[in-house]
C-alpha cells in the first residue's frame, strides 16, 4: 500500500480529530503526547521537503520580503528556491510552520518586538 502524503499533510487537526470520533479511536491527551515525545516513544518530525517559493507566492512577497519577515537572509531564501541548497533542521521545521499557519507565526513575531 501506498501513502499519498500529499493528502496526509493536508489532512487537517480537526479533521483527524473528526474521524477519530467517528471510528472510535481514542487519542491520548495532550500531557500524554508530550510525555511519550519526552520519552521518545513518538517524535514529531518535519516533512522531508518543502517548497519555499510556493509558500513565499501564495504569502504575496518577495524573497527579500520574505527572508526579512521571517528571519531568513535573501541569499538563502534564493539557494533554497533554485535547489542548490535546502533547508535543514530549525529552517525546515520554521517553513513547514509558515506553509501551514503563517498568521501564527506573524502574532509570534510581532509579540517578541
Amino acid at each position: 500500500m501506498r501513502i499519498d502524503w500529499t493528502k496526509v499533510d493536508a489532512t487537517s487537526d480537526k479533521t483527524v480529530a473528526a474521524q477519530a470520533r467517528k471510528d472510535g479511536t481514542q487519542t491520548p491527551p495532550d500531557r500524554e503526547w508530550r510525555e511519550m515525545a519526552a520519552s521518545g516513544r513518538v517524535a514529531r518530525v518535519p516533512p522531508a521537503s518543502v517548497d519555499v517559493r510556493k509558500i513565499r507566492e501564495r504569502l504575496g512577497l518577495s524573497q527579500t520580503g520574505f527572508a526579512a519577515r521571517f528571519g531568513f537572509t535573501a541569499a538563502a531564501v534564493r539557494q533554497w528556491e533554485h535547489g542548490r541548497r535546502v533547508p535543514h533542521g530549525p529552517a525546515r521545521v520554521l517553513l513547514t510552520i509558515i506553509a501551514r499557519e503563517p498568521g501564527a507565526v506573524s502574532r509570534a513575531l510581532d509579540a517578541a518586538e
